[in-house]
């Protein structure tokens, strides 16, 4: 096992436990998850060809035992059920998990409040009391929650919910706009869209389907949200169709749950699946086969907050096995990433992994049973969980792994971060690779380290091709790539979609349309500069990672 200076400082500040080492970190883990595959699991990680996320890093094996990465909370019209999600959500946040909400059923502000003879205050005075409540809760003492809260486009207050986040509010909420089909029909027909009280179904009026889309694009470029979802296309591909629609994801966007579902992930490395210049293919399908087992075993040890998820995590076992290290993979064949060769590599390498992926779980579903709910899902034969595969944003997983997060390119070439008070100066090891017998290689990282890029140094045209970084890579491009990999995902993929600070709402307009022509299930784009403290910076300003 080999890590960066990086890997270990933030190992020792957030996962370590005391006189713990990254090893026995990585044998606790193994061992807490299934002791007969105790083995095979431990060297996977050791060999940092995959790992699960955070939440089962920091906690298998201890007394919390909660390895779930997030989960959805149902939100009802009561304040019963929303001050019950409310402490739920507390509970969950302090053993490590993030947590989404629709808040699609909450009556809109001005509504008649039954029995008090007042008028109800909507969902966005309401997400702002989880807001808070999250600001005093810490994950397990060591991070600060995450939420995802969404919101249909016919709710009444969504111009409110859309500009939420203008001004700094909602600090701990990632917010999302549901669209769906009758949405998508009055924008294509040019027709007025129908805004409808859920509490009656009664319609409170209208608007311009091309007024909310472009709302939607002003505050995107303004504050970074809202994202889009796509909910048309996420039920049309929803493998447990039995159980009702979807309404709502995790903090990122990429796992779409019912209520009280949790979503168990973790991702391969493909990096170190690159050997003599090619792909090698078995090595990526006996991970992939033992990563499936790793996630399943995660399901069955894991010690829920709440009964209701026990419950219903049971019914479908869903989990999601992803991928990382794709940008470093790419550089390492000398494919750049913005290149038709570089698409071709990205579905070929998703298609194994929800290949090897779907063979694994059918085969558990032989030996072990099938999701309890299989009768309501697409699957005509055995299968251990409802969803395999998801991409994942793992990001403090490619720091441990030394490699490029989820499936991005480079968002800079060095950067700071700060880790728990700590500064950390990162810096691409596959650059530091590629100027290491230049006479100018000093010179050349210098300026790297002042602006992030590898554009304006006197290097060959190809570097400048294989380095480049997310906001020299075209927009359509961000979209096809993630386009080309949803279509081998169960679930959904966490992508951003990183523009230059001239950018224009017109240009994020345009990559929504793409996105939704290409079948993404949402999108998700940042401006950089769109936010007062922004998690990454070009260059080597100093940056935040979760504390």
């Amino acid at each position: 096992m080999h890590l960066t200076p990086t890997a270990e400082t933030l190992l020792a500040r957030r996962y370590l436990l005391p006189g713990e080492t990254p090893a026995g970190l990585f044998s606790r883990v193994a061992h807490a998850v299934d002791t007969p595959r105790e083995e095979a699991f431990l060297r996977m990680m050791e060999d940092l060809l995959f790992l699960p996320n955070t939440p089962t890093l920091m906690n298998a094996g201890t007394p919390v035992g909660q390895l779930s990465a997030c989960f959805v909370l149902p939100v009802l019209d009561s304040i019963d059920s929303i001050f019950s999600a409310l402490a739920q959500m507390a509970k969950i946040h302090k053993s490590g998990g993030g947590t989404g909400f629709s808040f699609s059923r909450i009556r809109p502000e001005g509504d008649v409040v039954s029995g008090t003879g007042g008028v109800a205050s909507g969902p966005v005075s309401f997400m702002q009391v989880f807001d808070r409540a999250t600001d005093a809760v810490k994950q397990g003492g060591r991070r600060r929650g995450a939420n995802m809260g969404v919101l249909a486009a016919s709710h009444p207050d969504i111009m409110a919910f859309i500009r939420s986040k203008h001004g700094g509010g909602l600090r701990n909420f990632n917010i999302s706009v549901g669209f769906d089909g009758p949405y998508f029909q009055s924008l294509d027909g040019g027709k007025p869209f129908s805004l409808v009280n859920p509490r009656d179904g009664g319609i409170w009026g209208s608007v311009d389907p091309r007024d909310l889309w472009e709302q939607v694009a002003m505050e995107a470029w303004a504050t970074g949200d809202p994202g889009m979802l796509f909910f048309d296309e996420i039920n049309r591909r929803n493998p447990t169709p039995g159980l009702g629609p979807l309404e709502a994801t995790n903090p990122c966007g990429e796992q779409p749950l019912y209520p009280y579902e949790s979503c168990n992930l973790g991702s391969v490395n493909l990096a170190p699946c690159i050997r003599k210049d090619d792909l090698d293919e078995p090595l990526l399908r006996e991970t992939c086969r033992t990563a499936v087992d790793f996630l399943d075993g995660v399901i069955d040890v894991n010690r829920f907050p709440i009964p209701e998820i026990t419950t219903q995590t049971l019914l479908t076992r869903k989990i999601g096995l992803g991928m990382m290290g794709l940008a470093d993979a790419l550089i390492l064949l000398g494919i750049p990433y913005e290149s038709e060769e570089a698409l071709r590599f990205a579905g070929r390498v998703m298609a194994i992994i929800q290949e090897e992926g779907h063979a694994r779980s059918g085969e558990l579903g032989e030996e072990k049973g099938s999701f309890p709910a299989i009768d309501r899902s697409v699957y005509r034969g055995a299968m251990r969980n409802a969803t395999v595969t998801t991409v994942a944003p793992t990001g403090s997983l490619h720091l441990i792994a030394g490699t490029s997060s989820g499936i991005e390119p480079h968002f800079a070439l060095s950067y700071t971060r700060k880790m728990a008070g700590t500064e950390v100066v990162v810096t691409s090891p596959l650059f530091l690779q590629a100027i290491s017998a230049n006479p100018h290689g000093t010179d050349f990282l210098a300026r790297v380290r002042e602006t992030g890029s590898a554009q304006g140094l006197p290097i060959p045209d190809h570097l400048k091709e294989l380095f480049r970084i997310a906001p020299e890579i075209s927009p359509e491009f961000h979209v096809r790539i993630q386009a080309e990999v949803q279509k081998h995902v169960d679930n959904a993929v966490s992508k951003t979609v990183n523009l230059p600070e001239e950018a224009t709402s017109a240009d994020i307009q345009r990559i929504y349309t793409l996105a939704r022509s290409l079948g993404c299930k949402g999108i998700t784009v940042y401006r950089y500069g769109s936010k007062p403290e922004q998690v990454l910076s070009h260059g080597c300003d100093v940056c935040r990672v979760d504390e």
